[in-house]
């Protein structure tokens, strides 16, 4: 999977959320940065999709990754921000605002014949009562911050909870 050049435009908004991310993991502000970051790609970008209380969030199951953010690759010309809007969509049925702050950026590789990706994770809160309509073959569901779930990323659920802690700093009374 080698990735195609990025259009300028691009890079500059995945660097941009970068920038704005209170969470740097693996040093993804420095990926993006890179003079050759054009040139590698590919991008990926995902949705932390928390309910109203800050104690569940939304994920769906890969076939083989398990239990992951709704996310996925940056096609051309849109930005990690489109991306992670439209992947909400195509695999939750989901449509929502993603707070203007990211999460976090990351670079992980996907799969280990894979080379690393950089990808930003986005947040949005929404009501679990939302309806879901997930993509098929890919169930979507609600997993409790508190309880571990099977999933490819070990470390997003610690993230994930301390930007659920971050956002009720932000946010009392949740």
């Amino acid at each position: 999977m080698t990735g195609r050049p990025i259009e300028a435009h691009v890079l500059a908004a995945a660097l941009r959320d970068a920038r704005l991310a209170p969470a740097d993991d693996d040093g993804a502000l420095e990926w993006l940065a890179r003079p050759e970051a054009a040139l590698g790609g590919p991008l990926a970008a995902e949705v932390w999709v928390f309910d109203s209380a800050l104690t569940h969030v939304l994920l769906v199951r890969h076939r083989w990754r398990g239990w992951v953010a709704p996310g996925g690759r940056v096609d051309p010309g849109e930005t990690p921000r489109e991306a992670a809007r439209r992947e909400l969509f195509e695999e939750t049925g989901v449509r929502a605002e993603l707070h203007a702050v990211p999460a976090a950026a990351t670079v992980r590789s996907y799969h280990p014949d894979w080379p690393a990706t950089a990808g930003i994770s986005y947040v949005t809160v929404v009501d679990r009562r939302t309806p879901l309509a997930a993509e098929g073959g890919q169930p979507a569901g609600w997993h409790q911050l508190s309880e571990p779930w099977q999933g490819w990323f070990s470390d997003d659920r610690p993230r994930m909870r301390r930007c659920a802690l971050r956002l009720s700093t932000l946010r009392p009374g949740l």
